[in-house]
């Protein structure tokens, strides 16, 4: 399957953290949303987040050391909807400048909120907004 997802996660207090090519970067406690694609196989890329022993290799491996996912959302498609879908989420979450977009001409592909509903409604509206609400299914993480 091929597609675009969010993955939902939770920081439960303030960090630096180092992240790769981005020297250390400061979190805030709080939920971050991070927006990906997988024009391969979707169910590996999400089930290689999901894993707690990797190799860092993207960005969000170096958050996801820290912060546990809480929530999955993916739309099926082969439509390349990414950076779409992070300018969505940037309008109304807080965003963390240059992080995992060093492929494209995002600002950004994580975002902030102290909210959880926020961020999963902000997530729902940007997948409403880029036309693959019809295709969309959450997964809930277990904690």
């Amino acid at each position: 399957m091929k597609g675009v997802y969010c993955l939902v996660t939770e920081l439960k207090e303030k960090r630096d953290i180092p992240v790769g090519g981005l020297d250390v970067l400061e979190f805030s406690e709080g939920f971050y949303v991070y927006v990906g694609s997988a024009l391969n196989s979707l169910e590996a890329r999400v089930g290689r987040h999901l894993r707690k022993e990797k190799k860092r290799f993207w960005h969000i491996d170096y958050l996801l050391e820290h912060a546990a996912i809480v929530d999955v959302l993916y739309a099926e498609t082969s439509r390349r909807a990414e950076c779409e879908l992070a300018a969505e989420i940037n309008r109304e979450l807080e965003p963390v400048q240059g992080f995992g977009c060093s492929d494209c001409n995002c600002n950004a592909h994580l975002f902030h909120s102290s909210s959880l509903d926020e961020a999963i409604v902000t997530v729902e509206e940007a997948f409403n907004d880029t036309g693959l609400a019809s295709n969309t299914m959450v997964f809930k993480a277990s904690v």
